[in-house]
This record gives structure tokens, sequence and C-alpha cells, in this order.
């Protein structure tokens, strides 16, 4: 999965892909970021002055935000709807956020483990209103890779 000479900044769509299933589209991706904590040491040094040394620490765990446009699809809300009823061996999924480029191939993969859903927000609801709506499903996982 090579990223395209020259385009390398550029993604089209986006998708999600958990047990096989794949959503294409997510219209918005935020959050994914690999984070670790910062393990400060503090001595002094042979020449008795005292220094702070920054070591790598745990990885943090990510909250990412997916958006889509409102649809009869329901696989967001059902994920919810068992997360809410603590089915966490069925809810705790691994999977990835796909990127891909303006021909429909994958150019890049964040692999998510042990994602939940941790919330799901609708768009307003205003009277007379003509803009899309969206939902924001909201997942925390346990660690994020790159493939």
């Amino acid at each position: 999965m090579a990223l395209p000479t020259g385009n390398s900044g550029v993604a089209h769509s986006f998708g999600l892909e958990f047990d096989g299933i794949t959503i294409k589209s997510i219209t918005e991706v935020s959050g994914l970021k690999i984070e670790q904590d910062v393990v400060q040491y503090k001595e002094n040094g042979p020449d008795g002055k005292y220094r702070i040394i920054n070591q790598p620490g745990r990885p943090k765990a990510p909250d990412i935000t997916l958006t889509r446009g409102l649809s009869e699809d329901t696989s967001f809300e059902s994920w919810v709807k068992d997360s809410r009823f603590g089915k966490m061996s069925d809810v705790r999924k691994g999977g990835a956020i796909i990127v891909y480029d303006y021909e429909g191939n994958p150019i890049k993969r964040y692999k998510l483990e042990n994602a939940w859903p941790k919330s799901l927000e609708i768009g307003s609801l205003k009277a007379g209103d003509t803009s899309y709506l969206q939902e924001k499903l909201v997942l925390t996982c346990e660690s994020i890779e790159v493939e």
C-alpha cells in the first residue's frame, strides 16, 4: 500500500472495517493519534548539577471520532446499544480505519485493538434547516498501530 507519488497528502475517502464488515461512508476521522506518557527522571549529575531526563512511558489510548451522514444503516446504534448493556465480549472489536485513494484503493490502515463505542451523537435537528444530518461515533481503544 505505497502512497501514490505526488498525491501523498490526498485522502479521498475513509472506511471503517471490523469483523470483515467495511463501512465506506465515513466523511471525517479525528483523533488518530499515537501517543505515550513521558516519565521524568530527576537526578544530580556527576558534576553536581541538577538535571531532568525525559524517558518514554506507557502508551496512551486514543479516542477516535468518526463522522458520517445519517443513513438507514443501524450498525453504529447497535454497537452502542450492546456496549450500554455491558456485552463487552461482543462489543470490543479489532479492526481498522482505512484511507482510500481516488480510485478506491487502500493507501493506509490504522489498526485498532479492542475498540468500542464511547458515544454516538446525532447532529442538530432544526425546523426548516436543509443541511445534511450527520452522526458522530466516538470510539475508545486500547492501542493503535499504523500498517
